[in-house]
């Protein structure tokens, strides 16, 4: 039986309207520093909707922390940055506890993670045990410091860019802090005309310095809220599943998808759907998160290693395998 709306509330039309006109200032003022690079702009807003976290992932110099930086700029939001080294400590995430001795009584000073975008460069520079302390906070949303816990404000989104584990003094990111990851992007070299487009618009000045905030934090507080009314047609959610689930019975994966990322590629699913101007989700939609969403959650087996298959490999011929629902309509009612 579908759902209907008096089980769920539905987004309305002029809350689509609103999440696709702020999605597309969004879009439009990071454009003016990163040339082209579409999908991984369209994947950031995605996550930022959902207020998930992001792993950007690829080798120097391709633009991670720009990009990371034009998103940050473009919110009317607190932004800190982290700089990942070997030598950095826990505290150096969270803060600490200093004993004021005019008041006779420890009291918090907040480190970088008191922020709303954190970017966490070069986040495998570090060692696990500073890599993991930011699970409390990419998790629950909260520090704790000396067994007190400070709330993070809202909305709370980290950007970890991260180089090849195969590039020298990196450490591998521990598996549990991999699955807190919303998604995983990596950019790739651009076109030649792109960087050609790069040396003209970085010749005499930084466009990233001039960037200016267009939306502030109430009104992504308020486009989280609607998109999560993103009508999910009943077919769609048996999709997912069925796609999630074939991962845990996969023979060469050690590991597969855990219902963290079966929530992940239906918010993420929702969000896409209203960042392309519909309020409900089509099976189109969750094939293109699936290997974004889902592929960084795999774990091959040992023996899969050796030959050489990697996990995004293994989900691709799952994504080709799972048959697609037929139904040709899929928004609440029935009505395209």
């Amino acid at each position: 039986m579908n759902h209907s709306a008096s089980e769920f509330s539905v987004a309305t039309g002029q809350e689509i309207a609103q999440v696709q006109a702020i999605v597309e200032a969004l879009r439009t003022n990071v454009a003016r520093v990163i040339v082209g690079k579409d999908e991984a702009v369209e994947l950031l807003l995605v996550a930022l909707l959902c207020e998930g976290h992001v792993l950007i992932e690829d080798i120097p110099g391709i633009g991670k922390t720009t990009l990371a930086k034009a998103l940050a700029r473009s919110l009317d939001l607190r932004f800190q940055r982290i700089q990942f080294t070997p030598d950095l400590l826990p505290s150096d995430i969270t803060g600490t506890s200093v004993f004021n001795q005019k008041l006779t009584e420890f009291e918090y000073r907040p480190g970088p993670i008191m922020a709303q975008i954190l970017l966490a460069d070069e986040i495998n520079r570090a060692g696990p045990r500073t890599q993991s302390a930011l699970l409390e906070a990419m998790q629950e949303q909260q520090v704790t410091v000396d067994g007190v816990t400070h709330p993070l404000p809202r909305p709370f989104i980290v950007i970890a860019t991260q180089n090849p584990i195969e590039l020298e003094g990196t450490f591998p990111l521990p598996e549990a802090q991999i699955d807190r990851f919303l998604l995983r992007i990596a950019l790739g070299y651009p076109e030649e005309g792109e960087e050609q487009a790069i040396l003209h618009r970085f010749r005499e000045a930084d466009p990233l310095a001039e960037l200016t905030s267009v939306v502030n934090g109430e009104v992504i507080l308020e486009l989280q809220r609607s998109v999560r009314r993103v009508y999910v047609h009943e077919a769609v959610e048996g999709y997912i599943l069925r796609l999630t689930r074939a991962t845990r019975r996969h023979p060469d994966l050690r590991l597969g998808v855990s219902p963290r990322g079966t929530l992940a590629l239906y918010r993420t699913s929702q969000a896409l759907a209203a960042i392309r101007g519909r309020g409900y989700v089509i099976p189109d939609d969750v094939k293109y998160l699936a290997s974004p969403v889902l592929a960084h959650r795999l774990i091959p087996s040992s023996r899969t290693r050796l030959r050489g298959q990697t996990a995004g490999q293994i989900l691709s011929d799952q994504i080709a395998a799972v048959p697609v629902p037929v139904e040709e309509v899929w928004s609440e009612g029935g009505v395209p």
